[in-house]
């Protein structure tokens, strides 16, 4: 069985597509609403453009990671995404393609749809190699999976924030 490469959920949120994007594509805010991303060392920078590198600092229990990631599509208001292509502790050391995490933004009659996707970059890998992997640093889930119950918490924080 060929593993899922990608998963997505979406949720609406009362707010203008603008100021979800502006919130979004600025990697200094993702720790308010990630479990896992705790945002970046670097003071918010705001919306990101395309060409733009940031690093992400991320925790999961007591593990500690940080991610090289460039900024892949910015159009305001529509679609901001981003590819991780380093990672190590501490510091992004070793480059390898990772993921890619993109939003887009879908104005609704009371607001926005705003859908998250995390894409498995990891296509040199074998299915095997690659669940004996995420069950290993993620207590027994597969990452398609354990990157939906990411997914679901982002969104449902994101939407408290900006509509509380």
């Amino acid at each position: 069985m060929t593993r899922p490469m990608s998963v997505s959920d979406s949720i609406e949120i009362a707010a203008p597509a603008s100021t979800i994007y502006g919130e979004v594509a600025d990697p200094a805010q993702m720790g308010r609403w990630s479990p896992e991303n705790r945002g970046t060392r670097e003071p918010s920078r705001g919306a990101l453009a395309v060409g733009d590198t940031f690093v992400g600092h991320n925790r999961r229990g007591f593990a500690r990671w940080s991610t090289a990631c460039t900024v892949i599509a910015a159009q305001p208001g529509e679609r901001f995404a981003f590819r991780v292509h380093r990672i190590g502790v501490g510091r992004p050391l070793i480059s390898a393609p990772i993921a890619t995490w993109a939003y887009t933004f879908e104005p609704t009659a009371t607001g926005t749809r705003v859908t998250e996707t995390w894409q498995d970059d990891r296509t040199t890998w074998s299915d095997a190699w690659a669940a004996r992997f995420d069950r290993f640093v993620t207590k027994g889930r597969l990452f398609h999976e354990f990157q939906a119950g990411n997914i679901r918490r982002t969104l449902a924080r994101l939407k408290a924030d900006l509509e509380g």
